[in-house]
């Protein structure tokens, strides 16, 4: 019986990835891959109602270990082009190599072509920073990418893909220029992290980021102990976590500095929305 059920609902599926989404003038919309939510907001902000967009790394998931899903293989077999992060983020190093043989049609645009990597914050993770998307300086390069992969796909939309890029970049600069003035004036530059996922931001606006983790592992104790030394040296009030990782440790830090613990996430859709909350909180961090 549980054979039949799941064979039933794989059908199921199949049945209804067959019937393409289309767009306000009944044309096919144009099935496209992103790997983080992040890029959601990018790639429907070019593309409009003519994009179909599917987002491999869920809401509350964690790129690190996160695995692909029936479902989303099935998404993934109808579309036309994969914009992939292309820093080294795990999700990509794991799965994409399988992802792009299961549609060796699909076009893959690496949306981080032009981005200048930076190092790692933790050295005992060396490599570059993965979390390219935490600065918009970076997500100006990577949706002109975008705009640049859809048009090549589907040139009749390219008039309109420039207009929606022109349109969301100027969006991108406000929000560049908000949150320098959100962080003007900071007492400090450090502020603690668990996970070292604000690099780019850290360097766009002046600041240092500290982490907790070291090397994707809990930290020992003597770490711990130096790094609350600092806090407390530095007045530091705030320990930034994220709902991807685990908080007992951070938790632990803030007890000992008399702080508390802050959630900011970098996977979070709604970019620009997300943004000014995170700026909102590094500000009160740092002042």
């Amino acid at each position: 019986m549980l054979y039949k059920l799941l064979l039933t609902g794989f059908i199921i599926m199949l049945l209804a990835a067959c019937t393409s989404p289309v767009d306000k003038d009944g044309a096919e919309k144009t099935g496209v891959v992103v790997t983080i939510l992040p890029q959601q907001e990018f790639v429907s902000r070019v593309g409009g109602d003519k994009i179909d967009v599917t987002v491999m790394v869920p809401p509350g998931a964690n790129p690190h270990t996160y695995e692909v899903t029936p479902a989303q293989m099935v998404k993934l077999s109808r579309a036309r082009i994969y914009f992939k992060v292309g820093s080294p983020i795990e999700f990509e190093l794991a799965w994409l190599d399988k992802l792009i043989a299961a549609n060796k049609g699909m076009t893959v645009v690496d949306c981080s072509k032009g981005v200048e990597l930076i190092q790692s914050d933790d050295p005992d993770e060396p490599g570059a920073d993965a979390h390219i998307w935490t600065s918009p300086r970076n997500v100006k390069i990577m949706v002109r990418n975008i705009c640049d992969g859809l048009a090549q796909t589907d040139p009749a939309g390219r008039q309109l893909y420039e207009k929606n890029r022109d349109a969301y970049l100027a969006e991108m600069d406000k929000l560049d220029s908000d949150i320098r003035a959100a962080l003007k004036g900071a007492a400090h530059q450090t502020f603690i992290v668990y996970h070292p996922g604000w690099g780019y931001f850290a360097r766009d606006y002046g600041l240092k980021q500290t982490c907790i983790e070291q090397g994707g592992k809990e930290p020992q104790a003597a770490y711990l102990a130096r790094l609350i030394t600092e806090a407390r040296a530095q007045n530091i009030k705030i320990i930034f976590v994220s709902p991807a990782f685990d908080t007992r440790s951070a938790e632990a830090v803030a007890r000992e500095i008399g702080g508390r613990t802050v959630i900011v996430d970098n996977l979070a859709g709604n970019y620009l929305e997300n943004m000014r909350r995170v700026a909102a909180a590094f500000s009160e961090a740092v002042k």
